[in-house]
């Protein structure tokens, strides 16, 4: 059997056709969509982006014991488990947190990867003198982006054009293999929304003030006119995204491996435009925007294609639907479900999931039933207790624990492995620990009635419901003793 991962990062559920957007074009999305199984109740796991791949790779929720880092010694992941059964799994992508501080590991638990330069902050374009900065701008720049792009000259230099083009040229080189993964990574969508120009003009955008393609991940405070222009930015960045996976679709249909492959389209979190009075991510609440993402799944002979699924569902699940579907058995510390069963209809989709379980690390903790999304904020305005657990002590750039090298402990602290693990306290210095004055209050919605989750419901007896649901999910899911303390939980 042969499988296809593509994930775009930051891919907005609500920005897709398939998920009623009437404005977006993305035509060859909507063409996968025509051959795959639309999953309509697919939730984040871990965020933000290094969180969300340790889910996927090792199906377990990253965000209950630690922040932003790297594959873990003790982890057991799904290439691994490919490649112990002689699957080959390759990796292409532009997704540069993958070689950058705190984020070890993961590419080296493919048979083979490459990786594209020039997104973002990667340290590739170098000047010693920094280069000319706009002087009125919206949101963020940076030098090293603005030296990264002067070498984008056509549209196929941009990093996502280049990755799927990677992809396609190994498509080309494995005609007729059969017995791999191939993982796509598209940093497209995320910031900052950079394409050619004839993208933004799909969107008739006459915007005239500064430059605005990186969100502020802060409060709006930009007026309409500058919050339409991010929009259609964004739309843009998913528009050239979207031509570039055509062409590797064509190419898989080309080489005649497209029917009999499963090809999954997928996203590792949502991103903020201006909804709720935000851009970006990490500090607000975690929203629906952030938390509802796309889920596609086109099966091998197209079975089912362009019926869609309730059931509950999650990114931990991946690991073990892929391992599921080459028979490989499904390792004792996964916590996510397969999905082969409700995907061909085996099991009943109510029996899949009864919640999803949410969130970054130290902040809210999250979960949704289907019906309501109940958001558990920290009890203490210091938000203790709260702990990193975990062997790397690294995370986004920077290492964990430096000027509390007294407070570290460490020892046999998570109850599924063995391996000793550094035990971190989280204080209020420091990038492992980001404000939480944003997300001090506890939430509940009703998604049925405000979808958009704009009037909070004050209801008791469905907060003690939702309450025990979050408290047996944590049970379940083998969360660190003090996450209960943390959430007033005991």
């Amino acid at each position: 059997m042969r499988t296809v991962v593509v994930l775009l990062d930051s891919m907005n559920r609500h920005f897709l056709r398939v998920y009623g957007n009437k404005w977006v074009k993305t035509p060859n999305i909507d063409r996968l969509a025509e051959d795959a199984v639309i999953l309509d109740n697919h939730w984040l796991g871990s965020a933000p982006c290094m969180p969300a791949r340790r889910d996927i790779f090792t199906g377990r929720l990253n965000f209950l014991e630690r922040n932003w880092g790297g594959i873990e010694p003790y982890d057991i992941t799904l290439q691994q488990k490919l490649r112990e059964n002689d699957i080959f799994t390759h990796i292409t992508t532009d997704h540069t947190h993958y070689v950058e501080t705190g984020g070890e590991n993961y590419l080296q638990q493919f048979n083979t990867w490459e990786i594209i330069r020039g997104q973002e902050f990667d340290a590739w374009g170098s000047r010693v003198k920094p280069p000319e900065l706009p002087e009125k701008y919206h949101g963020k720049v940076a030098e090293q982006y603005e030296l990264n792009r002067a070498n984008f000259k056509k549209e196929r230099d941009y990093p996502t054009p280049k990755t799927m083009s990677s992809a396609c040229d190994w498509v080309d080189n494995n005609r007729g293999a059969d017995d791999f993964l191939l993982m796509v990574e598209g940093f497209d969508p995320h910031e900052p929304f950079d394409t050619p120009e004839k993208y933004l003009e799909l969107y008739e955008d006459d915007y005239e003030g500064p430059l605005y393609e990186w969100s502020g991940y802060e409060q709006v405070e930009e007026d309409s006119a500058a919050t339409r222009h991010l929009r259609k930015k964004y739309a843009a960045t998913l528009s050239m995204a979207d031509q570039w996976l055509g062409k590797l679709m064509d190419r898989l249909q080309e080489n005649e491996m497209w029917e009999d492959t499963l090809f999954i389209l997928t996203t590792d979190h949502g991103h903020l435009l201006g909804e709720h009075g935000w851009t970006g991510k990490n500090d607000m609440h975690v929203y629906n925007e952030l938390a509802h993402l796309p889920l596609m799944i086109k099966l091998p002979g197209n079975k089912r294609a362009g019926d869609r699924v309730e059931a509950l569902t999650q990114n931990i699940d991946l690991m073990p639907t892929i391992l599921e579907y080459y028979d490989i058995e499904i390792p004792e510390t996964v916590r996510g479900k397969s999905l082969k069963g409700v995907l061909e209809k085996n099991v009943s989709e109510k029996d899949h999931r009864e919640v999803a379980l949410y969130g970054w690390h130290g902040k809210t903790v999250n979960i949704t039933d289907g019906r309501y999304t109940y958001f558990r904020a920290p009890a203490r305005e210091d938000n203790h207790p709260c702990y990193i657990y975990g062997a790397v002590p690294t995370t986004l750039w920077s290492f964990l624990g430096r000027g509390k090298e007294g407070q570290i402990e460490m020892g046999r602290f998570l109850e599924y492995t063995d391996y000793p693990v550094y035990k971190i306290p989280v204080t209020a210095e420091g990038r492992e620990d980001r404000s939480i004055q944003h997300i001090r209050d506890t939430l509940l919605f009703d998604l049925k009635n405000d979808y958009n989750q704009r009037n909070p419901v004050e209801d008791p007896e469905i907060e003690k419901r939702m309450a025990a649901k979050l408290k047996a999910a944590l049970q379940k899911a083998g969360a660190p003793e003090e996450q209960f303390e943390r959430l007033d939980l005991k």
